[in-house]
């Protein structure tokens, strides 16, 4: 199932990219493998997320993969949560 693309305003889009990215390498693999070829790719095993700035607005644009629809609202709860955490910060 996929969220299609879910776009969120924020100030700093590439701030928050960045933040996350730190964030899931600090963590070691225990937030999934990243790869920055096109934003940031997480893979969490039997899911997946891309985060990346938009290039000509103030938008963080968010797609999730999972196995079903729950689980990838699910994972979209959970990586727009993360996001919202670090903005607080």
């Amino acid at each position: 199932a996929a969220s299609g693309e879910i776009n969120t305003v924020v100030p700093d889009p590439a701030g928050a990219v960045e933040s996350l990215a730190a964030e899931v390498d600090a963590a070691g693999g225990a937030l999934g493998t990243a790869d920055r070829l096109d934003g940031l790719t997480v893979d969490r095993g039997d899911w997946w997320y891309n985060l990346r700035p938009s290039n000509t607005e103030p938008l963080l644009r968010l797609n999730v993969e999972a196995p079903d629809e729950a689980s990838c609202a699910d994972h979209v709860a959970e990586v727009q949560a993360a996001i919202a955490r670090l903005l607080d910060t």
